[in-house]
């Protein structure tokens, strides 16, 4: 048993990793184009309105002027001060990004959601069957012709090597680094195409004389742990064409949930809603702190009988508090026996994805998640019953008339 364990693991040690990274280039400009065909060509900037507005994405046409994503609106017009600024469609964008998901999910066996509009998929084994660079060039010409965006890919034996040939193949395009060629196309690159390399890391590595991914591989281990920390040894692996091919599968399943059992059946509406509100911001503050998105809402139901049903519905992606309670009170009206007794209530959300700096900046969703941020910093300094929404104050609190038992533990699956 010991020898056949032991010639399995050389056998996966040695097997060649092929991880494939997806990007769909300036998604959300690519989204309005398509919508409306006569932007093609012209320089289009999606994000804030507000005076505090930040850019969200641009067209390519815009970028030649120097704007870019982050950047205040203000400057990004008076660079470009005919571009043509919109303010960005949320359901469209949840809409096409769904739409790539199915396609690769039908294509591949293994791969990650890595954001609305980023994908790593794991081949590995695949080249049994097919030449895994022709299947993959294949997949990302039907995403294109299926649904109209552009998408650019990178493909390679770890996921940061295939994540930085992506950004090297934009816009639409595909580059493949075969396996024993990755020092020769880190190397020549500069140290801030290591995402995660900011502009602080950046300029402390430059004041060493640290300017090329070579630069990095040829310093020694101890001075660059000794110049940015414990991460010194990440970026000397990398550097070394060394990186972490496991892809996170489990995406999809991933959840966040709160429930509540009463020690006392609820019938009053207003009280359910009350509560319903409650565990929908609980939900959201945890969502926002792990930095999430989430795709889908469930509110579940338990009756005295223990008779349990739920319903769930696919959403716009969002980490919004008034977006998510509407959704929930949509559902828990659609699902909820009026004038019966409840015992238990819950929330779940799952189809969880990171969270980016793009998805908060359209719609004037800006100024909300900042006023959601600022709550969520008075709760984590006071607690969680600091701030609370009006709707969600029960009278029950004041008059203890209907304690409850005790809101269960924050669930993560």
């Amino acid at each position: 048993m010991l020898k056949r364990g032991f010639v399995n693991f050389v056998f996966m040690a040695e097997q060649l990793r092929y991880i494939a990274h997806f990007d769909l280039d300036s998604f959300f400009v690519a989204v309005e184009i398509i919508n409306n065909p006569s932007l093609k060509g012209k320089p289009i900037i999606v994000g804030g309105t507000s005076d505090r507005g930040v850019v969200s994405t641009c067209s390519y046409e815009a970028r030649k002027y120097g704007v870019h994503s982050a950047m205040p609106m203000r400057t990004a017009m008076k660079l470009c001060p005919h571009a043509i600024l919109l303010h960005g469609t949320r359901g469209e964008y949840s809409k096409y990004s769904r739409w790539v998901t199915d396609i690769i999910a039908s294509k591949v066996p293994l791969f990650q959601k890595a954001s609305i509009d980023e994908f790593y998929c794991d081949l590995t084994g695949m080249d049994k069957f097919f030449n895994v660079s022709q299947y993959t060039r294949e997949l990302r010409e039907l995403i294109i012709r299926e649904t109209g965006l552009p998408i650019s890919c990178g493909l390679s034996s770890a996921k940061f090597i295939s994540k930085i040939a992506t950004n090297e193949a934009k816009p639409n395009g595909f580059l493949e680094i075969p396996h024993g060629r990755e020092k020769e196309f880190l190397w020549p690159l500069k140290i801030e195409k290591i995402n995660g390399v900011g502009k602080q890391t950046e300029q402390q590595l430059k004041n060493f004389g640290i300017y090329t991914i070579e630069d990095i591989a040829r310093t020694p281990v101890e001075l660059l742990e000794k110049y940015v920390g414990s991460w010194g040894y990440s970026l000397w692996q990398k550097a070394q064409g060394i990186g972490n091919a496991d892809v996170d599968t489990d995406w999809e399943q991933k959840s966040m949930s709160h429930e509540n059992t009463f020690h006392e059946n609820i019938s009053d509406i207003d009280q359910l809603y009350r509560e319903l509100i409650r565990l929908t911001e609980k939900n959201a503050y945890d969502l926002r702190s792990d930095e999430k998105l989430t795709g889908c809402i469930t509110v579940k139901i338990r009756y005295p009988d223990f008779e349990t049903t739920s319903r769930q519905e696919i959403i716009d992606y969002t980490s919004l508090d008034d977006q998510l309670i509407a959704k929930a009170k949509d559902l828990f009206n659609k699902l909820y026996r009026k004038g019966q007794p409840v015992r238990l209530l819950g929330i779940r959300f799952s189809q969880l994805i990171p969270f980016t700096m793009q998805m908060s900046l359209f719609n004037n969703n800006e100024e909300k998640l900042n006023l959601y941020k600022a709550v969520d910093e008075i709760k984590d300094r006071f607690g969680n019953t600091a701030i609370a929404k009006a709707a969600a104050s029960s009278r029950s609190e004041r008059n203890k008339t209907n304690k409850i038992k005790g809101d269960k533990n924050r669930s993560v699956d």
